[in-house]
């Protein structure tokens, strides 16, 4: 019994260590590029000034990763029936 609430403790401690560090999507390299990533589907690249170019610019982002999805469907049933 003291082994089960030992343990269970030394676990929580973990997991709360491992909460506070972020773990490993709390990395400063996930960080960067979870914003890059936000950042480039938000179009803050694009002339923000524009807002035409602003919504063009998130609409064909949008547009290219549906494709992609669509794609990547496609072909993954076509392999999976052959």
């Amino acid at each position: 019994m003291q082994d089960d609430d030992r343990d269970r403790r030394k676990a929580r401690r973990d997991l709360d260590r491992l909460g506070g560090e972020g773990g490993v999507f709390g990395s400063p390299a996930m960080q960067s590029k979870a914003k890059s990533v936000g950042d480039h589907f938000a179009a803050r690249d694009a002339d923000q000034s524009d807002p035409i170019e602003v919504a063009a610019t998130r609409t064909g982002r949008v547009l290219a990763v549906i494709a992609f999805v669509a794609l990547a469907l496609w072909l993954l049933s076509a392999i999976s029936f052959s």
